[in-house]
């Protein structure tokens, strides 16, 4: 049994030598920033007091923050691991536990955080379509702007070890394995991990993490928008504004998600999302090949794939290494690839 299970993600958090630029990125990707001591904050429409946090500092990324369902939870946390509940003296106060995991990060976990009212400031107006005619008389029209991120949904975490980690994550906040990616049978790349909420729906993945090569960091994370609608036109909004596109738009296979990622100013990339996968509890984990990782159901490939990155020191050669070391080993190939 883990120690608890978290409710959610919180907010992600960077260190970044010049805060005002991070705030005109942020703000273009449309997430409303203000600072404070020191601190540049942001948040979405979903009334968290903040989901986003840029220290000054060298260009870094800092921590992970979880939400747990109640004080009495932290506590026991605390009492766990042999740590203290502080006050959190941040927007929205509340308390908080501060963790390092086996990679170095800091993991945050927030409870009793005053929540504001909740606001959503974008229609979703009926959609026609060839089994249903609900917009009648009506046109679309619609003017672009930054996308309306509604609330933080996800963080990816590139790791030592993938089995260690993902023992360290779910033994003490009770993550359930939605999706396990491997190299070949039986050699685990990663996962994708949802909250466990019992029997209300959950997010396909709140955290992924993933044994990739290169140097540890935050490989993404991700912020849920209005609609599909709503992150076109964030996508134009921020290729007018000639910020750095990192890849999209497409559909995942995992998750199901249309994504759309963009690189803010000091390399952290950052996800637009919607229409993503809800599980409960009662459904069952399941094992993908690392094809499906980077794949889409339609859509932009991955750069690698279209060229428009180098694949040095990249995924594409460390996967044609991995395959030919899981050949030599154990007899087969790189699961769902061809050499």
């Amino acid at each position: 049994m883990p120690i608890i299970k978290i409710e959610d993600i919180a907010h992600v958090r960077f260190s970044a030598p010049d805060l005002h630029k991070m705030r005109l990125f942020l703000e273009d990707f449309g997430i409303s920033c203000w600072e404070v001591d020191g601190r540049l904050y942001g948040k979405g429409s979903d009334g968290t007091p903040f989901l986003h946090v840029t220290e000054r500092g060298a260009p870094k990324f800092l921590a992970v923050g979880f939400r747990a369902e109640s004080l009495a939870d932290l506590e026991k946390l605390a009492t766990a691991e042999g740590v203290a509940v502080e006050d959190l003296n941040e927007p929205g106060g509340g308390k908080i536990v501060r963790l390092t995991d086996p990679d170095g990060y800091g993991v945050e976990i927030v409870a009793e955080q005053a929540m504001g009212a909740a606001s959503f400031n974008f229609s979703d107006p009926p959609r026609n379509t060839a089994a249903s005619k609900p917009r009648f008389r009506s046109t679309v029209r619609l003017e672009v702007a930054p996308a309306h991120v509604r609330r933080i949904g996800h963080a990816v975490l590139k790791v030592r070890n993938f089995r260690t980690s993902e023992k360290w994550y779910k033994e003490r906040f009770g993550f359930l394995t939605s999706d396990e990616v491997e190299a070949a049978e039986d050699v685990p790349l990663g996962a994708f991990m949802r909250c466990d909420r019992g029997d209300n729906p959950a997010d396909h993945h709140t955290l992924f993490l993933a044994e990739l090569p290169g140097a540890l960091g935050l490989l993404h994370a991700a912020f849920e928008v209005a609609n599909l609608d709503d992150l076109m036109l964030g996508h134009r909004h921020l290729a007018a504004r000639k910020r750095k596109a990192a890849w999209g738009v497409g559909r995942h296979i995992m998750g199901s998600q249309i994504f759309d990622y963009w690189k803010d100013p000091f390399g952290n990339e950052l996800e637009h999302w919607t229409d993503g996968d809800l599980f409960t509890a009662a459904d069952p984990p399941q094992k993908q090949p690392m094809s499906a990782l980077l794949a889409v159901q339609w859509g932009s490939p991955h750069p690698m794939f279209a060229g428009k990155i180098a694949p040095q020191p990249g995924l594409v050669s460390f996967l044609t290494a991995l395959q030919l070391r899981i050949k030599r080993l154990f007899g087969h190939q790189l699961k769902g690839t061809t050499p």
